[in-house]
């Protein structure tokens, strides 16, 4: 194959960290990252860089690893949709040595691409394997906030890559023009910049389809060959968008943009607004939106009428945009839902009092329902005050040691070590 058909993205992909556009924040972070795993074990034994494609998340990596020394064993999302998949791979990868005793690298690519249901075995021994590894653990994702990648939000340091500038695509634009030796006119070069919206991989493959085509690059032909994406946007990028907006068409458009659904960027929204309204009728006309936001969600899920939903997107949208008049804008840094996170970590928690109370519904012949309102807070000051007698119950109706965990908190210990006794042993009072 001739140097003229190779891919342009591949020909110019990054050799050292210089050569990655922007992305700052994230060569540092990763780069340090990378030497603390040199120097013993992080805190955190995975990196999941997160952002939209194109913006040099697997080319930051590659290049890292090539400037440092490192072997890279690569895989995509179709290639660990098995759990036999990443032992026999990726696993074997994270747990040996190499021959010449080079540092090694797992790259994960698309890991959202797995899927909650079908590709669970998968993301289980992505856990397991992330758990065990000896070399670094580096994972990519456009959408790292889909449920399904909490668990591994949760052991992995989250690297954000921000969309790339007009003005830093166009320049790289331009180099590979003057590499190329091909007449690029620069309003073409602007034109093929603002489409990408930053995707630096899709405004170079438009730039090599019309060179190689036409032999050169004119606004002309790039007006004729050059159509917009529709991206989808992260809920970083969706908040700004929302509170610059100067139109109400622009707000609505990032609204049906974002790449989490409404309820999701409801909760971003309700997190966020103290942050860019301080001011307290800004802030009250924000939230005032969002609730009837909630009103009309409420509507369409009771009645089914979805042709309620534009008006929730004109809500969150516009009207949350439009309710600042005396906040001026800044720059401020946006926070994840904590009631999401909060969700999330007792999750478990609320998982082990539904089983506790489908267990004793049983034994007690009442329904769940009433063991949960009329029998678990006896329960809990039982098992709070008198550890040995909890004990005995715990044995009688064979309470499992989250069930226990769950009753006594802080005595939990005391119960689950009387449990533990032989039975010959127990000293109940």
């Amino acid at each position: 194959m001739s140097t003229r058909r190779i891919p342009w993205i591949i020909k110019y992909r990054p050799r050292r960290l210089a050569d990655v556009v922007n992305q700052d924040d994230a060569k540092k972070t990763l780069s340090e990252w990378l030497r603390i795993w040199r120097s013993g074990k992080p805190s955190k034994k995975a990196a999941l860089l997160y952002g939209p494609a194109g913006v040099g998340k697997t080319s930051l990596v590659e290049a890292l690893a090539n400037e440092l020394g490192y072997d890279v064993v690569e895989m995509n999302a179709s290639d660990f949709r098995r759990k036999s998949d990443i032992e026999r791979v990726a696993r074997t990868a994270a747990v040996q040595s190499t021959l010449f005793a080079r540092g090694k690298i797992i790259l994960l690519d698309e890991v959202d691409g797995l899927s909650a249901m079908a590709d669970k075995g998968a993301l289980d021994a992505l856990i397991s394997l992330i758990d065990e590894a000896r070399h670094p653990v580096i994972m990519t994702a456009n959408d790292p906030w889909s449920p399904q990648l909490r668990p591994l939000r949760d052991v992995s340091l989250l690297i954000r890559f921000k969309r790339l500038p007009k003005t830093q695509v166009k320049a790289a634009l331009k180099r590979i023009c003057l590499a190329e030796k091909i007449e690029c006119e620069d309003d073409a070069l602007k034109y093929i910049a603002e489409k990408s919206e930053g995707d630096l991989r899709s405004a170079i493959n438009d730039l090599q389809s019309i060179a190689e085509a036409y032999g050169r690059v004119t606004l002309k032909l790039a007006q004729l060959l050059v159509r917009p994406r529709d991206r989808q946007y992260d809920p970083f990028e969706v908040l700004r968008s929302i509170f610059v907006s100067k139109y109400a068409w622009q707000a609505r458009q990032a609204v049906t943009h974002s790449s989490v659904d409404y309820e999701m960027l409801m909760e971003w929204l309700n997190e966020n607004i103290p942050a860019q309204l301080p001011d307290p009728n800004d802030m009250w006309r924000a939230y005032e939106a969002l609730a009837r936001a909630s009103v009309y969600l409420a509507r369409i899920k009771r009645t089914g009428s979805w042709d309620l939903l534009s008006y929730v997107f004109d809500m969150i949208g516009p009207a949350v945009s439009f309710s600042r008049q005396v906040s001026r804008y800044r720059w401020v840094k946006y926070s994840f839902p904590q009631r999401i996170l909060l969700m999330a970590r007792s999750k478990r928690s609320r998982e082990t009092r539904e089983a506790l109370a489908a267990h004793l519904a049983g034994h007690l012949h009442a329904s769940k329902r009433t063991v949960k309102s009329d029998v678990l807070p006896y329960l809990r000051v039982i098992f709070r005050s008198n550890p040995h007698y909890a004990a005995r119950i715990a044995r009688t109706y064979q309470f499992s040691e989250d069930m226990v965990s769950l009753l006594a908190g802080g005595a939990a210990k005391e119960i689950i070590g009387i449990l533990r006794k032989p039975r010959g042993l127990d000293t109940y009072a």
